[in-house]
């Protein structure tokens, strides 16, 4: 487990860089050690993942009420979750060498990480407002859709410091990535029976 200092560090040079600065690329351990350590950024995104979980779970057993218990979609929620998470750079792992940017890719997941437990924690107030005020599903839906369009501005910024091979390049690991994150995500909801 990385120093809170460390982590503090790395959730700033990656927020940096969410907002297009890129002098947050040089606060990143980019060695074999913090690509590594950079997946601690689930632990850090958990809290918020959790209680995202919890939400949606809570809706999906009042709305089908013999359906699965609350633990069991949880814990599917968590899978679906953590493999739309690590997949998708499993699969830029394989092809990052032929699209020439293997040697960014470290950048890339490092950064990545580190900015996908900020994004988590951006979007938990939507979450909680389902838990807490559960007639307020279409205000939380606004906001969640709110929240995802400025999270994919801040992550096609870090995704373009990151890969640093300019714009268009950027683009199209950006859309990529997205791409395989929600087929990844979709893919998993209908494997795990909460495709709906």
């Amino acid at each position: 487990m990385p120093p809170a200092e460390q982590i503090h560090v790395q959730l700033t040079g990656a927020w940096r860089m969410m907002l297009g600065r890129a002098d947050g690329l040089r606060m990143l351990d980019l060695s074999a050690d913090g690509f590594w350590s950079s997946f601690f950024a689930i632990v850090v995104a958990l809290p918020a993942l959790f209680a995202g979980w919890v939400s949606v779970a809570n809706e999906m057993a009042v709305l089908d009420p013999q359906g699965a218990g609350r633990l069991s979609l949880i814990v599917r929620l968590a899978i679906i979750d953590l493999s739309s998470w690590v997949l998708p750079l499993v699969a830029l792992a394989l092809v990052a060498p032929r699209a020439g940017i293997g040697d960014r890719f470290v950048h890339y997941v490092v950064a990545s990480n580190w900015a996908t437990a900020i994004v988590v924690w951006i979007m938990l107030p939507p979450a909680m407002l389902r838990f807490f005020m559960t007639d307020a599903a279409d205000l939380a839906a606004l906001i969640s859709l709110g929240l995802f369009i400025l999270t994919l501005v801040f992550s096609w910024r870090l995704t373009n410091i990151a890969i640093g091979k300019g714009p268009a390049v950027a683009t199209g690991v950006f859309v990529a990535m997205v791409g395989m994150s929600l087929f990844v995500l979709f893919g998993m909801q209908d494997l795990l029976g909460l495709a709906g």
